[in-house]
């Protein structure tokens, strides 16, 4: 095309549309009406223009054209898990989360007729067994997560012990050349997104300082690393946080001379499920999705709608499998590669982010480490103190869940249709140090209308 659109328009500055916006407030404060003041402490503004951003953003190594979608499928039968994933495979999935939970399950069984070569296959191992390893790698072409700090950091203690659990992860990271960041748990716990992404940031920088010496430049170029993180309705800036992750990682991986390609696996947060009005589980879900897409996730399982209280089930599996087709065949989420690039809003909040973010990270670095700071309980009391805040929004009706604390169905009853125990649960164990513990904003109203529908039914 020859002839430049709107050139005959005169540019309009930052300056004059703020000047506009205020005439038309009619003496209305524009700071106080207009300004949204997040808990990451970033004020989101009524609206963005090319003077917000200093210098030309750099477009992103990721493509939203490439996500897999992802099946998760626990373990506890092995003949029916291998059936399960290859009905999946053959109804749209494009990859397949094994969760191990003992080394009894035999990884052969378990990938019987499945195409490993061509299919990406991850294991979760919720055992530490580098010999385990040593023989899958053998045989199959998989990713193996494991994650010892995460381990850590979610039971309080460690698989066996800090100097065993590091020995096997040395091992397991020669057959592997894969390191797993559990780092959903920060958010499914309540930590803010300046948090996890700092979080996360400092629980990989425990690995890089441990292996930094004892492997060689080509083999840190051949190690990956891999995300799990997990995204909430906050649609923009959840693609502004999977994008400043790239671009944290990216950082800091240079500085070592690892690999600065990570993998982003997402899966949307548990935190704001409800119980009851479940169905609105969907809607939040395909939000969360969408920011994942957009914001460059490289493979998405998608929770169900019933996770919370369900069992795993073929409706919610199929469902929730559907939504990401949907988005990925139909709503032509699998057409552009970088939809977000150069977006005003959504590249000032990815700076925001990297900048808040990166100045958290230099702190728990300086004040000995993440590992130093989970033991002394620092992380523990930050995550709990923005948890707290939010849960003082929801209760205040601030934070909305449509059907809980918004709008309620006072008829829909839940206490027959649990078939798993959707609150915390306390394990009166012995640990090493203070877990960090997920939680879901709606549990305590959930749990005074379940015990008023006892009461009633009395």
């Amino acid at each position: 095309m020859s002839k430049i659109l709107f050139n005959n328009f005169t540019k309009v500055s930052s300056k004059q549309w703020k000047q506009k916006i205020q005439v038309d407030l009619k003496g209305a404060d524009y700071n106080d009406t207009l300004i949204w003041h997040t808990n990451e402490g970033i004020d989101v503004k009524p609206f963005y223009h090319k003077d917000d951003i200093d210098t030309k953003p750099n477009v992103v190594n990721s493509k939203a054209t490439a996500f897999k979608i992802c099946q998760s499928i626990y373990v506890s039968n092995t003949a029916k898990s291998n059936a399960k994933a290859i009905d999946a495979l053959s109804r749209g999935a494009e990859s397949v989360e094994f969760i191990i939970p003992s080394k009894d399950i035999l990884a052969k069984d378990l990938l019987k007729n499945i195409d490993t070569s061509s299919t990406l296959i991850s294991l979760k191992l919720l055992f530490l067994s580098s010999e385990y390893v040593k023989t899958i790698t053998k045989e199959h072409s998989v990713d193996i997560q494991i994650d010892i700090i995460g381990q850590l950091a979610k039971t309080g203690n460690w698989f066996d012990n800090l100097k065993n659990d590091h020995t096997h992860f040395e091992t397991i990271i020669k057959h592997t050349n894969l390191i797993t960041i559990h780092a959903n748990l920060y958010q499914n716990a309540g930590a803010n997104m300046v948090q996890q992404l700092a979080y996360a940031l400092a629980h990989v920088n425990e690995y890089f300082n441990h292996l930094d010496n004892s492997i060689d430049s080509q083999s840190k170029e051949n190690i990956k690393v891999a995300f799990n993180i997990s995204v909430g309705t906050n649609y923009f800036f959840e693609i502004a946080k999977l994008r400043a992750l790239r671009i944290l990682f990216k950082a800091l991986s240079s500085d070592y001379g690892f690999n600065t390609n990570c993998q982003i696996n997402v899966t949307p947060t548990k935190r704001n499920k409800t119980l009851y009005d479940y169905n609105t589980n969907m809607l939040r879900t395909t939000t969360e999705c969408m920011s994942a897409i957009l914001g460059g996730a490289n493979r998405i399982t998608n929770l169900t709608y019933d996770a919370i209280y369900h069992k795993d089930n073929e409706f919610g599996e199929r469902i929730a499998r559907n939504q990401l087709l949907v988005l990925k065949e139909e709503s032509y989420f699998d057409k552009v590669d970088n939809p977000a690039d150069g977006a005003y809003y959504i590249e000032a909040l990815t700076t925001q982010l990297c900048d808040k973010a990166l100045e958290l990270f230099k702190d728990i670095e300086i004040n000995g480490g993440f590992l130093s700071q989970l033991k002394s309980g620092t992380i523990q009391k930050k995550i709990k103190e923005s948890a707290t805040k939010e849960q003082d929004q929801f209760n205040a009706g601030d934070i909305t869940l449509l059907g809980t604390n918004k709008h309620p169905n006072m008829q829909d009853k839940m206490k027959d249709a649990l078939e798993l125990y959707p609150f915390v649960k306390t394990n009166p164990i012995k640990t090493l140090i203070e877990p960090i513990i997920e939680k879901r904003l709606a549990e305590t109203l959930e749990q005074q209308r379940l015990n008023e529908e006892q009461s009633t039914e009395n």
